[in-house]
């Protein structure tokens, strides 16, 4: 069948069962609509073998790969590079989806000679190096029908022998029964009678483990036969893939067998010159290949007998193997693939031996900089001697810093920064930014290289966590400056923010950190439009944020000052940062104050006026209403702490000119909710600081409070809404607190309304009047819930009345007693007062009524009445 290779979805990877080999080929491969139905399903009444092989598979693969050892890589995992890596645009003939139904239709109806005789054909391909490109991959498809035959015929001999009773794991050839030994040396003897080597060497091979079933040395025995069959085939790449196939199965089936694998590999070795032979050299001709080309396709085999032999492998035996390679001499293939797959500490101990194997490579075969590139990678992994790490370092570079294609350069360059990183100082790192600066700057070759660029960040990152380093390289900057790609540069400026948030530990002012942070910083702000999602916004700034707080200038506030106005021009797109700067400015007015201790020079009031300035101008570009809301008080209360006393009247007056525009609704992640309660906290806080704050000669008694009350009384609210009372209710302890002779708590050195009136009778009088009037508005509101649907909210703002007016109202006074109890009996009219509450409210009152001065308490609690729920 013609089959186009670059498909490879044909053949999938499968599990395994009983000690049938990874990869093999799945049933469950889709087909294409041109494919009829599965074959099997008709026939076998819709039980699929192959699924039922690979469903009873799970526990066998684990006691496989644990027999193996978890740290080996299993061949599943490399079997999908190879098909990608290894492909052609040419036609060739090769079996295809249908082939591979063919033969799992045969075996599903008894066919089982049929079948093999599929299974030969498709290994005779093995043979063929015709389109020598693909060679690889085709390796992988055919393979993966054999394993799924190797699979199979031992699934058929294990059943056979599990009548009356399951075969047990650890079987012995004593538990296996006669008609299973015949069945097992019947397959063995069809396979032997195979006239061609090829095919017959593979498909024992795949039936290799059903030795088991035979004799307790089966596969000791045949693993050395078959190593030295291969011997016979004359194409050294058809060789070396048979050898891999062979120590792949023999890994799987019986992994403490190594003699086998070492003379595979030995065996190898002695078949490389046949690659400089006129045969091979003909064949590449025909096809076009050029001898580099070439000696890539033996890297898989290659790197898998060697991985099959190193792993855990004793230390003799692995120099043994590189003493061969070294007589080999110029072989840079078979380096590359030992490097690649010895122990990182094993390279790294002979790291100097390495490198002059590779020095002594012919660059025409295999570029001398791949080489490096597998040295470098094992010495990421592991440290050489140090006494040998400056050599090391600097032959690498003299080798790296001449390739010429920028994206060769910088595969190799990207290995090696961590190798640099780890072991030595700012000064070659930057040297290492500079070269590659140099190869990657022309023709803009850095943008087709972003990942590995990347990649050298987050390895620089990785080992340099103190700034003041890291940016005192002359090169770093310049680095950044090339990833010109927005999503990029941003993803790389958030790399660097995120590391330095973790690891900056001290406040810091040093000035190359502050630029440079600042600099990487304005990159990440400058990304944001508007199409940013609000997500991303908030990430950013929240880094940026993390920037900003670790940023110190001591007692030097002017200088800290500088930097937020500097900071609130490059940052003014991202409003939590706008919001971050106003605290940081606030919190540096009253470090100013503390440190003065409250002698307050001329320069100490006009710094603090300053910094209520800054506040002042940022604080109107907010978008977030109740963020400016919020800072507009706090910054209030932070310039009467400072004695600022005209400053803290502009923001509270610039407070309350805002509360009009407060929305009913407002987004609060990414859902609409009333603002209602939002707004009654914030007027809570206000009315709080009300109370300190004295009244403008030119404006009045009590202006700021009532600003306030008429704002509250324009504003639009809620329909069916008891807000607005309840503003009014916790008025009226600020009021009662306005009335005392000595307020409950002031700011030093700020004369509040106390000091500026004195108890005045008419300022007390100003502050009965307005009681009165909230007291009327809140009972005038009470009628209005009279209606059933309401009086469950008539309760409870009868109830908030009630117990504002005990807590500070002087219930000596009749008119307000009987309005107390009025109060309390309509709150408890319907049922809907809380008993628990209203039983511990009583005895309040009869504990305060206890005291000397409180007596008249004792005939308003006899009027207070419980009344139970209806």
């Amino acid at each position: 069948h013609l089959l186009n290779p670059l498909i490879t979805s044909q053949v999938t990877d499968t599990k395994t069962r009983r000690g049938t080999r990874k990869g093999s080929t799945s049933s469950s491969s889709s087909s294409s609509s041109s494919v009829p139905a599965d074959p099997l399903s008709s026939m076998l009444d819709g039980t699929d073998p192959l699924s039922m092989f690979a469903a009873a598979s799970a526990s066998e693969r684990e006691n496989e790969e644990v027999s193996v050892g978890a740290d080996f890589e299993p061949w599943s995992s490399k079997r999908g590079e190879i098909l990608t890596r290894f492909t052609t645009t040419e036609k060739l003939s090769i079996v295809s989806y249908m082939s591979f139904i063919h033969f799992v239709t045969a075996w599903g109806s008894d066919q089982k000679v049929k079948a093999l005789k599929i299974v030969i054909q498709c290994s005779k391909l093995l043979s063929d190096t015709s389109v020598i490109q693909f060679y690889p991959s085709k390796f992988v498809l055919i393979t993966d029908i054999l394993d799924t035959f190797g699979g199979l015929v031992y699934d058929r001999i294990w059943t056979m022998c599990s009548d009356p009773r399951p075969l047990p794991e650890s079987f012995t050839v004593d538990d296996v029964s006669d008609t299973a030994k015949e069945t097992c040396l019947n397959w063995f003897f069809k396979i032997a009678s195979i006239r061609e080597l090829l095919p017959r060497l593979y498909v024992e091979t795949a039936i290799l483990k059903c030795n088991r079933f035979l004799n307790k040395t089966g596969i000791q025995e045949t693993l050395p036969r078959l190593t030295a069959m291969i011997r016979g085939i004359g194409d050294p790449l058809v060789a070396a893939y048979t050898r891999a196939y062979l120590c792949r199965v023999g890994i799987e089936v019986a992994p403490h067998l190594k003699d086998s694998l070492d003379r595979n590999f030995f065996d190898l070795l002695s078949t490389f010159r046949q690659i400089s032979g006129e045969s091979v050299r003909s064949q590449l001709v025909v096809q076009r290949v050029e001898i580099p080309e070439y000696l890539t396709l033996y890297s898989p085999a290659i790197s898998w007998i060697l991985q099959c032999i190193a792993h855990r492998a004793p230390e003799h035996l692995l120099t043994e193997m590189m003493e061969r390679c070294k007589k080999l001499g110029n072989n840079a293939l078979l380096l590359n693939s030992v490097m690649r797959a010895f122990r990182p500490e094993f390279v790294a101990a002979r790291a100097t031996d390495f490198i002059g194997m590779i020095k002594d490579c012919d660059e025409t075969g295999f570029p001398k900089h791949l080489l490096f590139g597998s040295l470098g990678r094992s010495l990421a992994c592991a440290d050489p001697p140090e006494s040998e790490r400056l050599t090391i370092l600097n032959e690498a570079w003299k080798v790296i810093t001449k390739v010429r294609s920028p994206q060769d350069y910088i595969i190799c360059a990207e290995i090696w920064v961590e190798f640099t990183c780890r072991h030595f100082t700012k000064r070659e790192v930057n040297t290492v930014l500079a070269d590659i600066i140099k190869h990657m700057t022309p023709d803009r070759a850095f943008e087709d290289a972003y990942s590995q660029l990347q990649s050298v960040i987050r390895k620089i990152l990785t080992y340099f966590h103190d700034f003041s380093i890291l940016f005192s390289m002359e090169r770093f900057l310049p680095f950044l400056d090339m990833f010109q790609k927005d999503s990029v540069r941003v993803e790389v400026c958030r790399s660097i923010m995120e590391v330095f948030i973790k690891h900056q530990v001290d406040l810091t002012r040093d000035p190359v950190i502050l630029n440079a942070m600042l600099h990487i910083c304005k990159a990440m702000h400058d990304s944001v439009n508007a199409l940013t999602l609000e997500d991303e916004k908030r990430s950013l700034s929240l880094l940026i944020i993390g920037f900003i707080r670790m940023v110190s200038f001591g007692r030097d506030f002017e200088q800290q000052l500088s930097f937020c106005v500097e900071a609130r021009a490059t940052f003014c797109n991202l409003e939590p940062v706008l919001v971050q700067l106003i605290h940081t400015v606030n919190r540096l007015a009253m470090e100013t104050r503390r440190v003065m201790k409250g002698n307050h020079s001329r320069k100490t009031a006009a710094f603090v006026r300053a910094c209520a300035a800054y506040s002042f101008i940022t604080i109107p570009s907010l978008s977030s209403i109740f963020s400016r809301l919020n800072l507009y008080l706090l910054s209030g209360q932070v310039a009467l702490a400072n004695q600022c006393l005209s400053q803290a009247d502009a923001f509270l007056k610039a407070a309350v000119s805002v509360l009009p525009e407060v929305p009913r609704s407002i987004s609060i992640e990414g859902k609409l909710r009333s603002s209602e309660n939002f707004l009654l906290d914030f007027v809570n806080n206000f009315l709080a600081t009300l109370l300190v704050i004295p009244d403008h000669p030119e404006h009045g008694v009590l202006y700021l409070v009532r600003g306030l009350l008429n704002m509250v009384q324009d504003y639009t609210w809620e329909e069916n809404s008891d807000a607005k009372m309840r503003v009014y209710v916790s008025a009226l302890p600020l009021l009662a607190a306005m009335s005392q002779e000595t307020y409950i708590y002031s700011v030093p050195k700020v004369d509040s309304n106390e000091t500026l009136y004195g108890g005045d009778p008419k300022f007390l009088s100003e502050i009965n009047k307005l009681s009165e009037t909230l007291i009327g508005q809140v009972l005038d509101h009470l009628k209005t819930l009279g209606r059933e649907e309401y009086v469950r909210r008539q309760s409870t703002m009868a109830f908030s009345l009630f117990s504002v007016l005990l807590a500070h109202g002087d219930l000596r006074n009749n008119k307000l007693s009987q309005l107390a109890v009025n109060l309390w009996n309509l709150s408890h009219k319907h049922g809907h007062c809380e008993t628990r509450i209203s039983v511990r409210t009583l005895e309040h009152i009869k504990h305060q009524a206890q005291q000397p001065d409180l007596t008249h308490l004792t005939d308003t609690v006899q009027r207070l009445m419980l009344q139970s729920r209806t």
